[in-house]
């Protein structure tokens, strides 16, 4: 009789208990950064999605597809994940799972998520100026792009796409972490840029960089409009991804948060103020 343990594959609870370990350990390393690394991570992730809204623009002028554009905005999210930048809204899983199991501190968490938002948008808005100025050809499909989102006002259906926007990204972080494999990380990314761009999702960066692009070219909104958009979208995010994907892994593995609190002697353990 031939050995079946051996070629037995490990059971889920031990798959979703190492991905938490792993969401830890690398929750306190983005936590612990310097803050020229900050700078740099964030502003090289609004670098990133700019990429790919380059890359949704070119496509819809081309095809008058939103299907098709919302494949070009995963290129963004491919350089992203390859780039080992990173986004806001990205941090809605992997530091806020280090500060429940006491590696680092609130403190910690509100430092990133301020400066990798400002950084995000600071770089998007480089990228975004000039592609407009490169790609003089893109201006009409860019406030019309634009033009959807800051007219989606403050309503439900506007809230109800920052929770879906939320709870999408915040659900690629999850799965890229559940490998540790580059090429499959690559799968996720895909597939939620196609979304976040096909669906034209309120995502706050995404969003953000897709009227900072109209915004350069003389768009019939302002700042003041794009800032209530920023602002709406950004509670909307945080809402679906942290109550939408976060609370809930975490829930399925209530025994490793509680003794990741409790051991202070765990290798993680290194607090990040």
């Amino acid at each position: 009789m031939s050995d079946r343990s051996a070629t037995t594959p490990a059971i889920p609870q031990e798959d979703t208990e190492e991905t938490f370990d792993r969401l830890v350990d690398e929750g306190r390393q983005r936590l612990g950064r310097s803050w020229s690394g900050l700078l740099a991570t964030g502003f090289l992730g609004g670098l990133d999605v700019g990429v790919g809204v380059l890359a949704l623009l070119l496509i819809e002028q081309a095809t008058h597809s939103v299907l098709l554009g919302g494949l070009g905005l995963s290129i963004g999210f491919i350089a992203l994940t390859l780039a080992r930048s990173e986004l806001f809204t990205e941090d809605f899983l992997i530091p806020v799972t280090a500060v429940v199991a006491k590696t680092a501190t609130p403190l910690a968490l509100a430092r990133l998520w301020t400066m990798t938002t400002l950084t995000n948008l600071a770089g998007g808005w480089v990228i975004t100026a000039l592609v407009m100025a490169g790609f003089p050809a893109l201006r009409a499909t860019a406030i019309e792009a634009g033009r959807f989102y800051i007219e989606l006002g403050i309503t439900w259906k506007a809230f109800a796409l920052a929770l879906v926007g939320g709870m999408l990204i915040t659900l690629m972080t999850h799965l890229q972490h559940s490998t540790e494999s580059d090429g499959v990380r690559l799968v996720p990314a895909i597939i939620i840029g196609f979304l976040l761009g096909a669906g034209k999702v309120n995502h706050a960066i995404v969003g953000s960089l897709i009227c900072f692009a109209a915004l350069q070219v003389g768009a019939p909104f302002g700042y003041a409009d794009w800032l209530g958009l920023f602002a709406f979208g950004v509670l909307g995010n945080l809402i679906g991804g942290l109550g939408l994907v976060t609370l809930v892994r975490l829930l399925q593995v209530p025994h490793k948060v509680l003794a990741e609190r409790e051991d202070d002697t765990s290798p993680t353990k290194r607090k990040v103020a």
